[in-house]
């Protein structure tokens, strides 16, 4: 008896839908300068710095929050700019390419 099938004994009423809902990924406003990535040492301690972009201030944090999720590693968004911690210029690079972006490196 598989999955399915307890499914149904448990569930005799329900109808499962046929295509499975998928769940939008939003739409960032892509622009023509690159975005600046760039490497930081403060206190010590490796970060990295995302600036430039001239969209909308809730895309630029909704693509913190993406590349947060995606390294898992700490970060924050102040004064227009992604704070990463640690260095992951390459991860963060290759991510913002596979969006649309044009990305350019600066230091190091």
């Amino acid at each position: 008896m598989d999955l399915q099938d307890q499914l149904k004994n448990l569930f005799p009423d329900h109808v499962p839908s046929e295509s499975p809902e998928k769940k939008e990924e939003p739409a960032f406003w892509l622009q023509e300068e690159p975005l600046i990535c760039k490497y930081e040492k403060r206190k010590g301690k490796p970060i990295t710095i995302i600036e430039g972009y001239n969209g909308a201030t809730s895309d630029f944090k909704q693509l913190a929050k993406e590349l947060k999720q995606l390294l898992s590693v700490g970060g924050s968004f102040k004064n227009e700019q992604i704070i990463i911690q640690g260095d992951y210029r390459d991860k963060i690079m290759s991510f913002l390419k596979e969006k649309g972006f044009k990305v350019k490196r600066v230091g190091g």
